[in-house]
C-alpha cells in the first residue's frame, strides 16, 4: 500500500522559513522522480519543484531561488526547504511520484498546511 505522508507545515511570518518532509512507503523510492505541489485556497494544484533519481532539480518560477527540494533515499523521504516565505505561498503542500506522463502517479496524501502571515 502506497503512503505519502507530508509534514512540517505551520504558521510563519513573511520572510520566515519552513522545512517540509514527505515520508513515503510502498514505493521503490530510489527509482522515482518526486514532485512537490501546492494548492492555494480557491486555486488549482500546481507543481512547485521536482527532483530526479540522480538529484537533478527543477523549480516553478514562483519558488525559484527561495525553495530547495532534496531527497534521502535511505529514508524514502523527500524534503522542501522553503525560505523567504511570502503570504502568497500560503497553501496546502503535497508530494507525489511523477509518472511517465509527468502527472501525479498516486492518490494524494493529506498534505501539510503552510500559512504565511504578513
Amino acid at each position: 500500500q502506497v503512503q505519502l505522508a507530508e509534514s512540517g507545515g505551520g504558521l510563519v511570518q513573511a520572510g520566515g522559513s519552513l522545512r517540509l518532509s514527505c515520508a513515503t512507503s510502498g514505493i521503490r523510492f530510489s527509482i522515482r522522480t518526486m514532485d512537490w505541489y501546492r494548492q492555494a485556497p480557491g486555486k488549482q494544484r500546481e507543481l512547485a519543484a521536482t527532483i530526479t533519481i540522480d538529484g537533478r532539480t527543477t523549480y516553478a518560477d514562483f519558488v525559484k531561488g527561495r525553495f530547495t527540494i532534496s531527497r534521502d533515499n535511505g529514508k524514502n523521504t523527500v524534503y522542501l526547504q522553503m525560505n523567504s516565505l511570502q503570504p502568497e505561498d500560503t497553501a496546502i503542500y503535497y508530494c507525489n511520484v511523477k509518472s511517465m506522463t509527468n502527472s501525479p502517479l498516486y492518490p494524494w496524501g493529506q498534505g501539510t498546511q503552510v500559512t504565511v502571515s504578513s
